[in-house]
């Protein structure tokens, strides 16, 4: 079993910055791919950063390629999303997920329906 924590989120203007963070419980986070998610109101929770498990392979959304920044400290058991340049569009309650892949392949994931955990989320609001 994992618990994941984010933290991070708040309310920044237009062009700015916050970092995420997700702080997971238990051993083998080190075997987890990871994932973070966004869903504004009305809309669908869609990937927006993903990373394998070693941190080799990465992911990023269209709509926040160059802005975004995904990564991961493994000794720390802790996932981060440094965000920047940050537009009202981005408004939405931040997800971080993991999938046990037991150190297999080196793969990330884009698709929420095949994580195992799930955190409780963070706010982020951008105001224009």
């Amino acid at each position: 079993q994992v618990q994941l924590v984010e933290s991070g989120g708040g309310l920044v203007q237009a062009g700015g910055s916050l970092r995420l963070s997700c702080a997971a419980s238990g051993r083998t986070f080190s075997s987890y791919a990871m994932g973070w998610f966004r869903q504004a109101p009305g809309k669908e929770r869609n990937v927006v950063a993903a990373i394998s498990w070693s941190g080799s392979s990465t992911y990023y959304a269209d709509s926040v390629k160059g802005r975004f920044t995904i990564s991961r400290d493994n000794a720390k058991n802790t996932l981060y999303l440094q965000m920047n340049s940050l537009k009202p569009e981005d408004t939405a309650v931040y997800y971080c997920a993991a999938r046990d892949t037991g150190y297999s392949g080196s793969y990330y994931y884009t698709h929420s329906g095949v994580y195992d955990y799930w955190g409780q989320g963070t706010q982020v609001t951008v105001s224009s």
